[in-house]
């Protein structure tokens, strides 16, 4: 299985997920305040956590050579959401995304964890461009994204849907590597 590497900065360590880190994967993605601002589907047991390691990321790192990964504090070793790339043919670049504990929110952790998937992301990959979403009124994901460059497209559905429009985002190469 292919895996992506290894990610270190001042205080994060961003590596892939492991079957082991399932409970971290419950605990951050049943956070009630997370979903409300993503969208997502609650992760609402132990085995839904472990379907998604198993047969959503562990897969991607196989056929893609990256997916989301595990974001982990250096100061107390806890996993406490992700950050990482998600392949979307239909947007033609890979998606990047993060979630997290709300105890962590409003301490540039998104931003410092985006910022390396970011580099490693345009130093790995052919990409020409990698996209972002969040929902008009996540006003933090939008300032994140912002400060790590992303310039703004349009207001629309996600590829395939037809509710949950997004604000849509696009970080491209030439400017990245102008700036």
């Amino acid at each position: 299985m292919k895996k992506p590497a290894v990610l270190e900065t001042p205080r994060l360590i961003i590596r892939p997920f492991t079957r082991e880190d399932a409970p971290a994967v419950f605990r951050f993605g049943s956070e009630n305040r997370t979903q409300e601002l993503t969208g997502d589907v609650a992760i609402n047991s132990l085995e839904k956590a472990m379907d998604i390691i198993e047969n959503v990321w562990l897969k991607e790192y196989d056929t893609h050579g990256y997916a989301r990964m595990a974001v982990v504090v250096k100061s107390n070793n806890e996993l406490i959401g992700f950050s990482g790339l998600k392949h979307i043919t239909a947007v033609g670049a890979p998606d990047l995304g993060y979630r997290f504990l709300p105890d962590y929110w409003g301490q540039g952790i998104a931003t410092e964890a985006g910022q390396a998937i970011i580099e490693w992301g345009f130093k790995t990959f052919d990409f020409e461009k990698i996209a972002a979403f969040s929902f008009a009124f996540n006003f933090g994901s939008m300032g994140v994204l912002r400060k790590l460059g992303f310039k703004y497209l349009k207001h629309g559905p996600f590829p395939g849907e037809t509710h949950n429009a997004l604000n849509w985002y696009e970080l491209q190469r030439k400017d990245y590597e102008g700036a």
